[in-house]
């Protein structure tokens, strides 16, 4: 036991972008929340994850009992990124594998952001003429881990918020003037859009990369798998873009954590630097390389999900709701307080997302699951709607 003395002595402070830096909101569930409100975890419907509910495959499970938990994983996942490569049609030395997508967006902050740039000329604010933070330019309402990877490497940070009149679609005058003024260092963008679910013209995309040669574009794909008319940013070929990619959502894999990044492969070793020695397990290296091989069952249960997400919004206009158009599973809602309808809903074993986090306030978003689940939502909608 510590002695009192020394106990009530001050501890070392991190560093000042640490204690500047907010904490995380996100979907899936709280447990702690769950343990105050007394309501059994195992009991609710979670419609606040974008994962394809109909979970992975027989041949990811089977593969799972195979994996030797007493050895170390290999630290470079050279069989799984071989198998992608082959997939995607690119080198192995274009993709780096992680713990999720969250992982590689933080590794692409941790690479390429300096607290402390060279002295850059700036044109807004009292440091002019002086030593510049590194900029990044952020494409939202979007997920929050882009700003905090970015605040806690010590870079400024400029977001677009796309507005609610316009549907939430990107207005490319104004983002094509914003880059022209902040010079970012990287720019994240989300394609399809979480959380509205939004999608990028890739054409336009290139021409702000060929425009800003010096800026990183950082394309959080996590979601392009439900919407199959999109392509990729890969095809674009270009060497200032970098897309993650999620195995978490499409091939259901979020107990495991599996992501990867394509890009150039000088932008691809330095993510590879800066990664943790075996960032990406036994269990999930297996998990994705068998997800792979099983391109059948992803396509059926994604078109299976987006029929069901058709009879959910159906439904939902039914009740006298409006969701938002979304290229994707997921969707908002408008209901006026994100915040009460999310807790009325948990109340009933139904979550949603909140999205005041993103500067939404008044909307949640919803993911649809199967049918039978999606019509117990529809059940409890109701009774808040009637």
């Amino acid at each position: 036991m510590i002695p009192p003395a020394e106990a009530d002595r001050p501890a070392p402070l991190p560093r000042p972008e640490v204690l500047e830096t907010g904490p995380a909101h996100h979907g899936a569930l709280d447990y702690g929340e769950l343990e105050a409100l007394n309501v059994d975890p195992e009991g609710v419907l979670d419609f606040s994850v974008n994962s394809n509910p109909y979970g992975p495959s027989p041949a990811v499970r089977e593969a799972l009992r195979s994996v030797p938990l007493d050895r170390y994983p290999d630290r470079e996942c050279l069989a799984l990124r071989r198998a992608l490569a082959a997939h995607l049609g690119v080198r192995l030395d274009q993709i780096v594998a992680g713990n999720g997508t969250a992982e590689l967006l933080w590794l692409t902050a941790a690479a390429f952001l300096r607290p402390a740039a060279s002295p850059q000329p700036i044109t807004t604010g009292d440091q002019i003429g002086g030593p510049a933070r590194d900029r990044v330019v952020i494409l939202g309402p979007t997920f929050g881990e882009y700003r905090r990877a970015s605040q806690l490497m010590g870079a400024e940070v400029c977001e677009y918020a796309a507005s609610s009149l316009d549907g939430f679609r990107p207005n490319r005058e104004v983002i094509a003037e914003l880059l022209a003024r902040m010079r970012p260092r990287l720019v994240f963008l989300c394609h399809p859009n979480n959380p509205t679910g939004a999608a990028y013209d890739l054409d336009i995309v290139g021409e702000w990369a060929r425009a800003h040669p010096d800026a990183l574009f950082v394309v959080d794909e996590a979601y392009l798998a439900f919407a199959p008319r999109l392509a990729s940013t890969i095809a674009l070929g270009a060497p200032n873009i970098l897309a993650l990619r999620s195995m978490t959502k499409d091939y259901a894999l979020a107990g495991l954590r599996l992501g990867y990044a394509v890009g150039t492969p000088s932008v691809v070793e330095a993510l590879a630097r800066v990664r943790p020695a075996w960032n990406v397990n036994a269990l999930a290296q297996a998990a994705g390389i068998a997800a792979l091989r099983e391109q059948a069952y992803l396509q059926r249960t994604l078109g299976e999900l987006a029929r069901a997400k058709g009879a959910l919004t159906a439904g939902l206009r039914g009740l006298g709701l409006s969701p938002l158009p979304s290229e994707v599973h997921f969707f908002l809602v408008d209901v006026g307080d994100g915040r009460a309808f999310r807790g009325a809903l948990l109340q009933r074993g139904i979550q949603v997302r909140d999205c005041a986090s993103f500067g939404l306030p008044a909307y949640v978003r919803i993911a649809a699951r199967r049918p039978p689940e999606n019509d117990r939502l529809l059940a409890a909608v109701a009774t808040l709607c009637g």
